[in-house]
C-alpha cells in the first residue's frame, strides 16, 4: 500500500507539473513570436524619430515619450492617494457600515471593464471640469482606473503584519502613526509594490481609457504641458493596425515589441526593487 501511495504522489506531481508547463507555453510562444517579428524592426531611427508618411513610415520617438508621461501621471494621480486610503481603512477606521461599504465599493471598481472609466474620464475630466483631451485627463482617468488594485494591495499587505509588532511600538511610547509610518508600513512595503506595478502595468497597456481622455490621432511633436494631446502605445498600435491602409507589418511588430517590452521592463524592475527591499527587512 506504501509503494502504491508513493507511486500515485509521484504521478500526481507529475501531472501537475505538465499542467503548469502547458499553461505557460502559450505565453513563451506569444512572446516569442513578438521578439521573432519586432526586433527586426528595431532601429535607432524607429526609436528617435518621429513617424511620417501617414505614419507609415518614421519611428516612434513621441509615442514612447507619451506613454511614460501618462504612466507617470498616473503614478503620480494614484500611488500617494491608494496607500494612504489602503492605511486607513486599515490602521484607523473603526469596523463599522461606513468601512464596509468602502471595501464593497473597491472591489466592485476593480471588476468595472476599462472602456468605463474611459467614458467617466470623458464625461468628467474632459467635459465637465474642462480639462479637454489631455494628458492631465488622462492620467487621472488612468489613476481612477489603477486605485482599486493599489488599495487593495496595501489593505492586504497591512492587515498580514501581526498585531504583536503594532503592540510592541505602542507599549515603547511611540505613537500610532510613528508606529504605522516607521514600523508596519516598511514590513508591508513589498506587498504594496506589487500591487502598484501591477496597477501601472496595466495602466500602460490600456487603449479605451487615454482613447477618450488624452490619445490623439498623430501628433508630429512633443506634448509641452499637461492641456496638450499625447500619443501613446496602445492607441497608436491600434491606430496602425486598423486605421491605416498599407502599413508595413515591420512598424507594427516594432511597435507591438516596444509596449511590451516596456510592460514587462516595469515588472521586472518591480521585482528588483521588492528583492532589495526584503533584504533590508
Amino acid at each position: 500500500m506504501s509503494i502504491l501511495k508513493g507511486n500515485g504522489k509521484k504521478i500526481i506531481e507529475t501531472i501537475i507539473k505538465v499542467i503548469g508547463i502547458c499553461s505557460i507555453l502559450p505565453v513563451l510562444d506569444i512572446f516569442a513570436y513578438i521578439i521573432f517579428k519586432g526586433v527586426p524592426a528595431i532601429t535607432w531611427s524607429f526609436i528617435t524619430e518621429g513617424p511620417k508618411s501617414g505614419m507609415r513610415e518614421g519611428g516612434i520617438f513621441p509615442v514612447i515619450v507619451g506613454s511614460i508621461l501618462l504612466t507617470i501621471g498616473t503614478i503620480i494621480a494614484a500611488v500617494p492617494f491608494g496607500i494612504l486610503t489602503g492605511i486607513y481603512l486599515v490602521e484607523y477606521s473603526n469596523d463599522n457600515w461606513l468601512r464596509r461599504i468602502i471595501n464593497l465599493t473597491i472591489v466592485n471598481l476593480a471588476g468595472i471593464p476599462s472602456i468605463v472609466y474611459g467614458l467617466f474620464g470623458m464625461a468628467f475630466f474632459v467635459m465637465a471640469l474642462g480639462m479637454g483631451r489631455s494628458l492631465m485627463a488622462g492620467s487621472l482617468t488612468l489613476g481612477i482606473m489603477s486605485l482599486p488594485v493599489i488599495i487593495t494591495a496595501t489593505r492586504e499587505s497591512l492587515l498580514a503584519i501581526p498585531k504583536s509588532m503594532r503592540e510592541a511600538s505602542l507599549a515603547l511610547g511611540a505613537t500610532r502613526w510613528e508606529t504605522t509610518w516607521k514600523i508596519v508600513l516598511p514590513a508591508a512595503l513589498p506587498g504594496i509594490l506589487t500591487g502598484i506595478i501591477l496597477s501601472v502595468s496595466r495602466a500602460a497597456g490600456e487603449t479605451a481609457p487615454i482613447m477618450f481622455t488624452a490619445a490623439a490621432f498623430y501628433l508630429p511633436f512633443l506634448p509641452e504641458s499637461l492641456s496638450d494631446q499625447v500619443m501613446a502605445l496602445p492607441y497608436h498600435l491600434y491606430v496602425i493596425s486598423t486605421q491605416v491602409p498599407n502599413m508595413p507589418e515591420s512598424n507594427m511588430m516594432g511597435t507591438l515589441f516596444v509596449l511590451v517590452f516596456i510592460t514587462v521592463g516595469f515588472n521586472l524592475l518591480g521585482a528588483y526593487i521588492r528583492n532589495k527591499f526584503r533584504k533590508f527587512r
